[in-house]
């Protein structure tokens, strides 16, 4: 049996959470300087010296918005997690209605369902090609 969260274990979750909200704003920071210079660099006139180069880079520049994208993401997760703190909802899995484990929190902070429910999810929301957890 699964017990709800203490205030010791609801505090340190939501200290996890703002830490990780801080650190993926910065990374987000870090990562548009990095497109914005890429950009720079390229309206100086250093422009790529073959087809292969142009590929290269218009992938990295490709996977630098899919990296911004995935972390926007998680923010919003982490907004709803909070928002779910403020509401007292946090812990409690939306399918079932029963408690998160306090473990499966400390490992990924912005659940929604329990261990059983998340499979069960999984399970049935799977799509070709789509990875799972």
């Amino acid at each position: 049996m699964i017990v709800p969260l203490s205030r010791y274990q609801l505090a340190k979750l939501a200290l996890r959470l703002d830490r990780r909200y801080a650190l993926l704003l910065e990374e987000i920071r870090d990562e548009l300087e990095r497109s914005e210079n890429t950009q720079c660099i390229e309206l100086i006139g250093r422009a790529p010296a073959d087809i292969g180069d142009q590929s290269v880079g218009d992938a990295l520049a490709d996977l630098n918005l899919a990296i911004i994208d995935r972390h926007v993401g998680e923010l919003r997760d982490i907004e709803a997690a909070r928002a779910r703190i403020k509401d007292r909802s946090f812990g409690t899995c939306v399918a079932c209605g029963g408690d998160i484990a306090f473990d499966r929190l400390l490992a990924y902070p912005t659940a929604k369902r329990c261990l059983p429910c998340q499979r069960q999810h999984e399970r049935t929301h799977a799509h070709p090609g789509v990875p799972t957890l």
